[in-house]
């Protein structure tokens, strides 16, 4: 769950082992948890967060019975679990751009991991603030290419309130204003769209590279220890060669 909206990344979130996709199930269980808690119950047709959670899920291929369970666990009165939303931002080598966001239970514990991660491969971490303005939230839908017919594609995009349609040889992205994801998600869903992605995320304006090999290979250690620590939901960046 890292990076910035590139076929590269999403593919390599496709390929990777069942051991980070066991990880990203727990991850997303979080989300799910947060989202029936704060969000207005276990219903997704009143909570609109949780709506969102369970597209998510549903893309990241989380089992129907998973979601389920986690939902009617989370809505019940012995659930103690209790998880806090915290962002935290920072500098990589060679300046590059860092938004780490995290659900935890320990927000010392949290804090500590994080800048330990930091100072470790080059980096260092940041105030609030200090680099999200390079960044702007979107809802960001990828859609496999296959078959599909591009201009269609297109039309049925636009028609559905998305502000930005591009074409790769691989998918088709489709941008979204934060607010107007939902709809859109929805509207492509009744439309038997499938997705790959589909999810609210920290899209750079402009974008960092590195020169010298060693603070790339600093970068990715990075994003990989990040992406690793199971507090962490997901890893924004503006690394203009990532592979992750």
């Amino acid at each position: 769950m890292s990076g910035h909206s590139k076929w590269s990344n999403i593919k390599r979130k496709k390929e990777k082992t069942d051991g980070a996709r066991a990880k990203i199930f727990t991850k997303i269980g979080r989300e799910l948890i947060v989202a029936v808690k704060e969000g207005g119950g276990a219903d997704p047709t009143v909570n609109s967060k949780l709506k969102d959670c369970i597209a998510k899920a549903k893309a990241n291929n989380v089992p129907n019975d998973n979601i389920e369970r986690i939902i009617k666990k989370a809505a019940g009165d012995n659930d103690t679990e209790r998880y806090e939303s915290v962002t935290y931002e920072g500098y990589g080598p060679s300046g590059v751009a860092v938004i780490v966001e995290a659900l935890t239970d320990n927000r010392n514990r949290t804090a500590g991991d994080i800048r330990h991660y930091f100072d470790k491969f080059g980096g260092n971490l940041g105030t609030p603030g200090c680099v999200s303005f390079m960044f702007s939230r979107k809802g960001v839908i990828v859609i496999e290419r296959g078959d599909l017919d591009e201009d269609a594609t297109m039309e049925d995009a636009i028609e559905s309130g998305a502000e930005d349609f591009l074409a790769d040889e691989d998918v088709f992205e489709i941008y979204t204003s934060p607010e107007e994801f939902s709809t859109v998600r929805e509207t492509l869903e009744g439309k038997n769209y499938n997705f790959i992605s589909a999810e609210i995320e920290m899209v750079p304006s402009t974008y960092s590279s590195i020169e010298d090999e060693e603070s790339k290979v600093k970068m990715q250690r990075l994003l990989d220890i990040l992406e690793d620590n199971d507090d962490v939901q997901n890893v924004w960046h503006n690394w203009e060669d990532s592979q992750s």
